[in-house]
């Protein structure tokens, strides 16, 4: 099963430690963050992770989140497909903690993943393949 999930907050895999520059250490720090909610449940194998720039309206993020912003998307694959919902994502990720204010564009009031709040949602996941 391919899953995608979609953030305005900055998920760049830079590959960095400490060290290095502390934007791309942060930019590490987030994309692990990301991996490491995603592992409490399952093994996965990390397909793509790209920085995009558009109309992120369409995404169904918060309502303080619209036109053009800079995102991310990153997809990866579960070779279990029961072991793994978009619900358990919604749930798992509401309110982890991250570093902002790194290259992005949108407004991020809280440090932290927001999955169930209708103004500042960042993030959403959507099932690409079964």
């Amino acid at each position: 099963m391919k899953i995608m999930i979609t953030t305005v907050v900055d998920i760049t895999q830079t590959g960095a430690r400490r060290g290095d520059t502390i934007l791309l250490v942060n930019q590490q720090a987030n994309y692990n963050t990301t991996i490491q909610t995603i592992g409490l449940r399952v093994n996965i194998n990390p397909i793509l992770c790209t920085e995009k720039i558009g109309n992120v309206s369409k995404f169904g993020f918060g309502s303080a989140i619209k036109g053009e912003q800079r995102y991310w998307e990153f997809t990866f694959e579960s070779e279990y497909e029961e072991a793994l919902t978009l619900d358990m994502l919604t749930s798992d990720f509401d309110l982890v903690p991250i570093i902002i204010n790194l290259n992005e564009t949108s407004s991020i009031t809280n440090s932290v993943f927001r999955t169930n709040h209708p103004n500042d949602g960042n993030i959403v996941f959507e099932i690409v393949e079964k």
